[in-house]
């Protein structure tokens, strides 16, 4: 957040820099607003840039293993530009490389699954899946256990999760759920 602080506040100087150098070259005739004026569109474009790209430098800095199921797109009236082209503010990864399955719970998943948002801290969260039905769960002792005592919520055959960890050949053939699951932090729910 505050390298573009410090990015948009260079991209304003710059062009405002850029207009003066201009308004210097032609011999004063450009009108006096025309560095201001330069240097605010400057920084909204800056601004707009890095609202943008967020999407892209952060898919590009997960680590080898975690895929990207689901992102989310929202519109806002105080970025107009939004309606035009959606901005993407949120995006949900799952660990392919870390699935595990339990041996006689045949379909069920442990995946763990990361939530990242614009402007909020990084979250994970372990949860069931299960194969078919669709169905996922939140991880609890008692789930470990017997994954028929989870609390199952029905999702659609098509759900990007699911699909995700339930894809032929994803990981997770070979290893088996741990007998007991670590407490998830404050920061993690």
């Amino acid at each position: 957040m505050f390298l573009e602080l410090i990015a948009t506040i260079v991209a304003g100087v710059g062009a405002a820099g850029l207009v003066l150098l201009v308004n210097r070259l032609a011999g004063g005739r450009l009108p006096r607003w025309g560095a201001p004026v330069a240097a605010g569109a400057a920084m909204l474009a800056a601004t707009i840039w890095s609202e943008y790209d967020w999407e892209s430098r952060t898919r590009a800095g997960l680590p080898p293993g975690l895929h990207v199921v689901e992102t989310v797109e929202e519109t806002a009236l105080h970025r107009p530009w939004t309606y035009l082209a959606p901005l993407t503010t949120r995006l949900a990864a799952l660990d392919v490389a870390g699935l595990q399955s339990k041996p006689g719970a045949e379909g069920v998943k442990l995946a763990e699954v990361w939530f990242f948002g614009r402007w909020r801290p990084v979250r994970r969260a372990p949860l069931l899946i299960r194969c078919a039905p669709a169905a996922q769960a939140p991880v609890t002792d008692a789930a470990l256990a017997d994954v028929s005592a989870a609390a199952w919520r029905a999702v659609p055959a098509d759900d990007p999760l699911v699909a995700a960890a339930c894809a032929p050949g994803a990981p997770g053939a070979s290893g088996a759920l741990p007998g007991r699951a670590a407490p998830l932090s404050a920061s993690d729910a």
